[in-house]
């Protein structure tokens, strides 16, 4: 019987439509635009200025604080200047923009294929490097990875899970990275395991790519201590929390992170960025995003350097359908909707996902028939339908006594509403509230 998480869950239709493409590199494009906050803390500042040359790997903007980041200027070419553009989130965000002038890297940057299997580095090392060359989360939360390296006191790691669940529907970039990028990712599980001073690692995937567990299986038996678990295919597997109780069948408690339980998980887009930081000195710069879609000419999967614009992309996939009704940035269930093709790619972008109109649209929302579906399939063991009234009516103490911040946002409660309820959009505006009034007690 395949592993899976204790609590609720849903399989929405997989729609994996370019798990077979091959990851193509994306031209350069002409111009970027790099925001200075790609990452969970604080923005980076900004140490370039209009009319500086810079070179690819370069950095533009340094980390503020311990949980925040390096940005790496993606191409080399001129600052046109640094200032504000609307990124996904459609807000204004601070940022630079820089014009492409041909394709020069720093000269310490390794840009062979070569694979490099020998760590001559200590832990702290691994991490010091990690941490300069701007790797953070590469599944969509963008945690810096150094900071999940350092325990809190009195807290220590026993096991790495890997994740390569990839459980969002259409999303094919971490399916693509483990069948072509295999031992890169082995090797970065080993330098975090290094880092961590851990002897054991687990890659969960799930079942439905078969192809990236027999692989990894065969590989990994050259790599001490790293092993394979085959998961049922059950949304969200790929959460962090879900992740751990199905390979481990530990809990992580209420507000708790998951070095609680002895377990720090990392993406194997992350891994893989670990070994090009630590093996061939390349920063963050670029990464693989799916552009998908029923309506899409050519769905792929591309190697595309942050900051490029998104029109670029769903050009390279034959352009936009004539009946797109949302753009998504990430996947259906999870992702958010962007207003403008003109916003960047950043390092936790996984996906563009274009929905025809038809499938885009939401039904018409009625009451609450008190069904408890919404109930049934989280897998936090919360009451959304309790959760969305109280953001909607604005209760937040409330809110905060009933667990809104546990919430994953994983959308299960939305995508099951027979009365098409918004109850994640009421959820996810709770959290913001409840979670600036819970910072504003610890100032």
């Amino acid at each position: 019987m395949l592993k899976t998480f204790k609590l609720g869950g849903v399989h929405p239709p997989e729609n994996k439509l370019s798990k077979d493409k091959t990851i193509e590199v994306l031209p350069l494009p002409k111009t970027v635009f790099i925001p200075v906050a790609q990452h969970i803390g604080a923005p980076a500042a900004p140490v370039v200025k209009k009319g500086d040359e810079v070179k690819v790997g370069q950095i533009i903007a340094k980390s503020s604080s311990f949980v925040s980041t390096n940005i790496h200027s993606s191409v080399s070419g001129k600052v046109k200047k640094v200032d504000f553009s609307a990124d996904s989130s459609g807000y204004p965000k601070q940022g630079i923009f820089i014009d492409v002038e041909g394709d020069e890297w720093l000269e310490e940057i390794d840009r062979s294929i070569d694979l490099v299997k020998e760590v001559s580095i200590d832990g702290a090392e691994i991490i010091k490097k990690i941490q300069e060359a701007g790797v953070v989360g590469m599944g969509g939360a963008t945690f810096p990875t150094h900071v999940k390296l350092v325990p809190p006191k009195g807290m220590k790691a026993e096991v790495l899970l890997i994740n390569g669940v990839e459980c969002e529907p259409y999303l094919t970039s971490d399916h693509r990275l483990m069948l072509e990028k295999t031992e890169e990712i082995l090797v970065g599980i080993q330098l975090l395991m290094k880092a961590m001073n851990v002897d054991k690692a687990v890659i969960g995937i799930e079942n439905n790519k078969p192809d990236a567990i027999k692989l990894l299986n065969e590989k990994c038996k050259a790599y001490q201590g790293v092993s394979v678990v085959a998961l049922k295919v059950q949304y969200p597997q790929g959460g962090e929390k879900q992740l751990i109780n199905a390979v481990t069948g530990k809990e992580v408690p209420s507000g708790g992170l998951p070095i609680a339980v002895g377990a720090v998980v990392s993406n194997v887009g992350t891994a893989f960025a670990v070994y090009e930081a630590i093996q061939k000195n390349k920063p963050l710069v670029e990464r693989v995003v799916t552009v998908t879609g029923k309506g899409v000419e050519k769905p792929s999967n591309f190697m595309v350097r942050i900051g490029t614009a998104t029109t670029e992309l769903v050009e390279a996939a034959g352009g936009l359908p004539e009946n797109t009704g949302k753009i998504i940035s990430g996947g259906p269930m999870m992702g958010r909707a962007i207003r403008t093709l003109d916003v960047p790619v950043t390092k936790g972008t996984s996906g563009i996902l274009l929905m025809k109109e038809e499938e885009a649209n939401r039904g018409e929302c009625i009451s609450c028939i008190r069904c408890s579906r919404c109930t049934s399939v989280c897998p936090m063991g919360l009451e959304p339908y309790l959760l969305m009234t109280l953001g909607e009516k604005q209760i937040f103490d409330r809110a905060e006594n009933e667990r809104i911040m546990d919430c994953i946002e994983c959308g299960s409660c939305s995508y099951t509403c027979p009365s098409n309820r918004p109850l994640l959009d009421y959820i996810r505006f709770g959290k913001g509230k409840v979670g600036a009034i819970m910072r504003s007690r610890k100032k």
